[in-house]
């Protein structure tokens, strides 16, 4: 019998990410404590851009922006925000979502899941994502079920499981 397998990767869906960036664009837009401070939230070509004409404004904004990441099941583990810093008359804030698993977190996932997994599960990396198989479907279950009880410092998902 062939071994079975699944990914384990790092992704974000882009439509729901825009949700949230319209859905906090249009609460900016109605709040009173946002009324003509310039306040504003877009893309900026891969980027969030946020801006306002206080540090403390542009923060708030980052608050509502994370609220609606979370309501809409995207982990804030997968948002990558800078410090705010000044432009001319106002503040701006640059975030980003961070999307598959860079080396240093696949060979942490990769050690973890010899450490600690069963012993017939091999995980191998693979570009931005883990590969992990076995004979036995049972073994990549309970390794799933590992992962997720980890406090990892990547959302992770789990795809393609055959």
């Amino acid at each position: 019998m062939a071994d079975s397998t699944f990914d384990v990767v790092s992704k974000v869906d882009k439509m729901e990410a825009d949700n949230a960036v319209n859905q906090a664009a249009k609460e900016i837009e109605q709040r009173y404590d946002f009324k003509n401070i310039g306040a504003s939230i877009e893309w900026s070509g891969e980027k969030i851009l946020m801006k306002a004409n206080s540090e403390e404004r542009v923060k708030a904004i980052l608050d509502v922006l994370e609220s609606k990441l979370i309501k809409r099941g995207i982990s804030l583990k997968s948002l990558d925000a800078g410090a705010p810093f000044a432009s001319g008359k106002e503040y701006r804030l640059e975030a980003s979502l961070k999307n598959g698993i860079d080396q240093a977190n696949a060979k942490k996932i990769s050690q973890l899941i010899r450490d600690e997994a069963p012993k017939t599960v091999k995980s191998q990396i693979q570009g931005d994502e883990l590969r992990v198989s076995s004979k036995s479907r049972d073994d990549l279950q309970a390794t799933i079920t590992l992962l997720k009880g980890k406090d990892l410092e990547i959302d992770v998902q789990f795809v393609n499981f055959r």
